[in-house]
């Protein structure tokens, strides 16, 4: 298989790595038509548990579900579960704010599921998340590098309302084939009649229109004195564009070329407007003959649970792009075609 599985060289060689899977839930995903995250609306909200419960244990095992949608592609946690597995890597999760409580071992942040931002505040303890993160990061400082992946059903849209709040005329990607673009703009539109002015302060975006996962990743990326990498798209530039506001050095992001690629979105200009560097991996799912895989190169699902992060981390372990690729399709034929 010859295909450039990192679109940015990197002479980097971890010796300490750490993956974090950041979980959080925002009311948004309950919103009929919103996320493609779960069975079903209130669905979404147990997403996040089953995602780091099937990376953490192999197996989802609290309900009977299996690891795909409903059209047979695997779940982006599928293929984090198998790339860590295959690493020899042990994810730590940080509960930054859910609704149903985790069923595997997490840091837990005593957070608050993130509110509808049309209604109030949505992460009123923003402030509180951020410093935890900044003091996370810091308990973390014997590992070279983190890789922060997050888990959060809905969170694309908390991510247009922030990045337009910060300024940036961007927008999201969404694990659906056919974005629900129209219903994002009329939630933020929503969202700046309620607050009815611009807020310069990045924390009080958060707070007003944001989700929990970006506070503490935010703050870790504030308290980390190694290298660390956001793991995620279009969600993850916000947290960018959030550390970029508060004046603090950029991480970079990587994600997975099905976000690049999604024409709805605009990934790689959002990036180059932040001024965050971006790397996209492409793992040939459409090569590799699996047929729920192969609906990533169509655009579903595209990215999610910090995939691309883990496949990236495999590469910099000297690990090739067969290697990964094999160790996906090994796992993901345990329960599907």
């Amino acid at each position: 298989m010859l295909m450039v599985f990192l679109s940015r060289p990197y002479s980097i060689t971890p010796k300490r790595p750490l993956f974090i899977g950041i979980l959080a839930n925002t009311m948004l995903s309950t919103v009929p038509g919103l996320s493609g995250a779960g069975p079903n609306p209130m669905g979404s909200l147990l997403v996040p548990v089953l995602d780091a419960e099937l990376i953490w244990q192999g197996i989802i095992t609290s309900t009977d579900a299996t690891p795909n949608t409903p059209t047979g592609c695997p779940t982006p946690a599928s293929i984090t579960r198998a790339v860590l597995d295959r690493i020899g890597v042990s994810p730590l999760f940080i509960n930054a704010g859910l609704v149903h409580r985790p069923t595997v071992p997490v840091l837990d942040l005593l957070g608050q599921a993130g509110g509808d931002p049309r209604d109030g505040p949505a992460v009123p303890d923003a402030e509180r998340l951020y410093k935890e993160g900044v003091r996370i990061g810091k308990l973390l400082s014997a590992h070279d590098l983190l890789v922060v992946g997050e888990c959060v059903p809905g969170g694309t849209t908390t991510a247009l309302c922030v990045l337009r709040s910060l300024g940036y005329d961007a927008k999201v990607s969404s694990a659906s084939v056919t974005s629900p673009d129209s219903m994002k703009e009329e939630i933020y539109a929503a969202v700046t009649r309620r607050i009815g002015r611009s807020i310069p302060d990045p924390m009080d975006i958060i707070r007003e229109t944001g989700d929990p996962m970006m506070a503490v990743a935010a703050g870790l990326a504030d308290g980390f004195p190694g290298t660390l990498i956001l793991a995620g798209g279009t969600q993850m530039l916000a947290v960018a564009a959030i550390i970029k506001a508060l004046g603090n050095p950029l991480p970079e992001v990587v994600t997975t070329v099905y976000v690049r690629d999604d024409h709805a979105a605009s990934c790689d200009k959002t990036a180059q407007d932040i001024g965050v560097p971006i790397t996209y991996v492409d793992p040939g799912f459409g090569e590799i003959g699996h047929s729920g895989l192969v609906r990533y190169c169509i655009g579903e699902v595209k990215e999610g649970m910090g995939c691309g992060g883990a496949m990236m981390l495999a590469a910099l372990l000297g690990y090739s792009p067969e290697e990964i690729t094999r160790s996906i399709i090994s796992f993901v034929s345990g329960y599907s075609p």
